[in-house]
Protein backbone atom coordinates (compact mmCIF):
# COMPACT_ATOMS: atom_id res chain seq x y z
CA UNK A 1 0.00 0.00 0.00
CA UNK A 2 1.30 3.82 -1.31
CA UNK A 3 -0.19 6.86 0.82
CA UNK A 4 0.07 10.26 -1.17
CA UNK A 5 -1.53 13.45 0.63
CA UNK A 6 -2.14 16.34 -1.44
CA UNK A 7 -4.26 19.77 -0.96
CA UNK A 8 -6.31 20.88 -3.34
CA UNK A 9 -8.24 24.50 -2.48
CA UNK A 10 -7.72 23.85 1.01
CA UNK A 11 -9.41 19.97 1.24
CA UNK A 12 -6.57 17.71 2.05
CA UNK A 13 -6.33 14.71 -0.37
CA UNK A 14 -5.05 11.49 0.04
CA UNK A 15 -4.88 9.17 -2.47
CA UNK A 16 -4.10 5.21 -1.22
CA UNK A 17 -3.09 2.84 -3.62
CA UNK A 18 -2.56 -0.78 -3.85
CA UNK A 19 -4.51 -3.31 -0.79
CA UNK A 20 -5.95 -1.79 2.08
CA UNK A 21 -6.71 -4.70 4.63
CA UNK A 22 -5.46 -6.26 8.25
CA UNK A 23 -1.99 -5.66 7.12
CA UNK A 24 -2.33 -1.94 5.76
CA UNK A 25 -4.57 -0.45 7.66
CA UNK A 26 -2.49 0.19 10.67
CA UNK A 27 -0.34 2.44 8.71
CA UNK A 28 -3.15 4.26 6.75
CA UNK A 29 -5.00 5.17 10.14
CA UNK A 30 -1.76 6.47 11.32
CA UNK A 31 -1.12 8.48 8.22
CA UNK A 32 -4.56 10.32 8.54
CA UNK A 33 -5.18 10.16 12.06
CA UNK A 34 -1.68 12.28 11.90
CA UNK A 35 -3.26 14.20 9.24
CA UNK A 36 -6.46 15.42 11.10
CA UNK A 37 -3.92 16.11 14.37
CA UNK A 38 -2.22 18.55 12.54
CA UNK A 39 -5.62 20.29 12.00
CA UNK A 40 -7.32 18.88 9.18
CA UNK A 41 -10.50 19.29 8.71
CA UNK A 42 -11.92 18.78 5.01
CA UNK A 43 -10.77 15.22 3.64
CA UNK A 44 -10.91 13.50 0.79
CA UNK A 45 -9.86 9.89 0.08
CA UNK A 46 -8.83 9.12 -3.55
CA UNK A 47 -9.01 5.29 -4.02
CA UNK A 48 -8.44 5.35 -7.97
CA UNK A 49 -5.14 3.38 -7.88
CA UNK A 50 -7.01 1.28 -4.74
CA UNK A 51 -7.35 -2.46 -5.93
CA UNK A 52 -8.80 -4.18 -2.52
CA UNK A 53 -10.35 -2.78 0.76
CA UNK A 54 -11.39 -5.52 3.40
CA UNK A 55 -13.60 -4.49 6.44
CA UNK A 56 -10.34 -3.69 8.28
CA UNK A 57 -9.81 -1.14 6.22
CA UNK A 58 -13.40 0.43 6.04
CA UNK A 59 -13.14 0.41 10.00
CA UNK A 60 -10.56 2.84 8.86
CA UNK A 61 -12.64 4.89 7.08
CA UNK A 62 -15.65 4.55 9.77
CA UNK A 63 -13.11 6.15 12.61
CA UNK A 64 -12.06 8.98 9.99
CA UNK A 65 -15.38 9.88 8.97
CA UNK A 66 -16.15 9.96 13.17
CA UNK A 67 -13.51 11.96 14.62
CA UNK A 68 -13.86 14.56 12.00
CA UNK A 69 -17.52 14.93 12.36
CA UNK A 70 -16.92 15.01 15.82
CA UNK A 71 -14.01 18.19 15.07
CA UNK A 72 -16.71 19.87 12.40
CA UNK A 73 -15.16 18.28 9.60
CA UNK A 74 -16.19 16.32 6.61
CA UNK A 75 -14.98 13.00 5.07
CA UNK A 76 -15.78 12.43 1.12
CA UNK A 77 -14.67 9.14 -0.78
CA UNK A 78 -14.03 9.05 -4.32
CA UNK A 79 -13.08 7.01 -7.54
CA UNK A 80 -13.96 3.20 -6.92
CA UNK A 81 -12.92 0.95 -8.89
CA UNK A 82 -16.03 -2.17 -9.44
CA UNK A 83 -14.46 -4.43 -6.43
CA UNK A 84 -14.02 -1.57 -3.87
CA UNK A 85 -17.48 -0.22 -5.13
CA UNK A 86 -19.11 -3.32 -4.76
CA UNK A 87 -17.52 -4.11 -1.02
CA UNK A 88 -19.11 -0.37 -0.51
CA UNK A 89 -22.33 -1.36 -1.29
CA UNK A 90 -22.58 -5.00 0.45
CA UNK A 91 -21.21 -3.27 3.61
CA UNK A 92 -23.96 -0.38 3.39
CA UNK A 93 -20.62 1.97 3.19
CA UNK A 94 -21.81 3.68 -0.11
CA UNK A 95 -24.93 5.32 1.74
CA UNK A 96 -22.80 6.07 4.82
CA UNK A 97 -20.07 7.68 3.00
CA UNK A 98 -20.40 10.87 0.84
CA UNK A 99 -18.90 9.03 -2.50
CA UNK A 100 -17.95 10.47 -5.75
CA UNK A 101 -17.21 8.99 -9.34
CA UNK A 102 -13.88 10.86 -9.55
CA UNK A 103 -11.82 13.82 -7.70
CA UNK A 104 -13.38 16.44 -9.51
CA UNK A 105 -17.05 15.99 -8.22
CA UNK A 106 -15.50 15.15 -4.79
CA UNK A 107 -13.40 18.14 -4.16
CA UNK A 108 -17.03 20.70 -5.79
CA UNK A 109 -19.04 18.93 -3.26
CA UNK A 110 -16.67 19.86 0.01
Amino acid sequence: MEIKTTEAGGVNVIEVAGHLDTNTSPDAESAINALIESGAQKVLINFAALEYISSAGLRVLLATAKKLKASGGDLKICSLNDTVQEVFDISGFSSILTVSKDQEEALASF
